[in-house]
């Protein structure tokens, strides 16, 4: 079994993007050396949209080094773009996937301690920067999301460091469901119920879960 290890690190500015040069923290530039994370992700990383971007519960985003190549194999017009750091993640991991993950589970990397909270929810500048409109949806389809972090312990990290797990409170609630309920919201009462007081879930799902349940009566 393959120890997942930090491949690489990955920071950027906010920058124009697509032909309308819509200001984006997207495009992600190789941190060769140590990092320092923060509450709000990795010192020197923007994002332009703050209501939609980056803060504590999208502090850090981590992206499976595996799915290159299945993204490469779909979509070989793609295929210079489709390499660490091409959707914009911090993070990028090797030996670690979505279906590895548990909501809540917390991570050891460096002297950081990190929390998996939320999945990512493509939006439009995935689109722009792979120029094709139709990449959002073949995120949502794939299942291959990448997952956001909180930082619960600040500290410094570096590429090769050992991913390490420190805690699974909801070893029962994998992290793959929640995937598939953000993009298909077929959630069970049980499971919304769950949810709205689920240990480590980002506030933004636990609210979700509170209306959906309010509307179930």
């Amino acid at each position: 079994m393959t120890v997942p290890r930090i491949a690489s690190i990955h920071a950027g500015k906010v920058a124009p993007l697509g032909p309308e040069g819509v200001p984006s923290g997207f495009v992600k530039h190789v941190v060769t050396k140590s990092a320092h994370i923060t509450p709000l992700g990795i010192k020197g990383d923007e994002q332009a949209d703050l209501s939609v971007h980056g803060g504590t519960e999208k502090a850090v985003y981590g992206y499976a080094l595996a799915h290159y190549e299945a993204w490469r194999t779909e979509y070989p017009r793609h295929a210079a773009t489709l390499v660490p750091g091409g959707f914009g993640e911090n993070l990028c991991i090797e030996g670690m996937r979505e279906a590895d993950l548990c909501v809540g589970d917390v991570h050891r990397m460096g002297s950081a301690q990190l929390q998996v909270c939320q999945p990512r929810q493509p939006c439009f500048k995935l689109a722009l920067r792979f120029e094709d409109k139709m990449m959002p949806k073949a995120m949502i389809r794939s299942g291959r999301a990448g997952w956001y972090y909180r930082v619960l312990e600040v500290g410094d990290i570096a590429p090769g460091d050992v991913v390490r797990m420190e805690g699974r409170p909801n070893a029962d609630f994998p992290f793959t469901r929640l995937v598939e309920l953000g993009s298909h919201d077929t959630a069970t009462r049980q499971e919304l119920e769950r949810m709205q007081n689920m240990e480590g879930l980002a506030s933004d799902w636990k609210a979700w879960a509170q209306d959906r349940l309010s509307r179930l009566g």
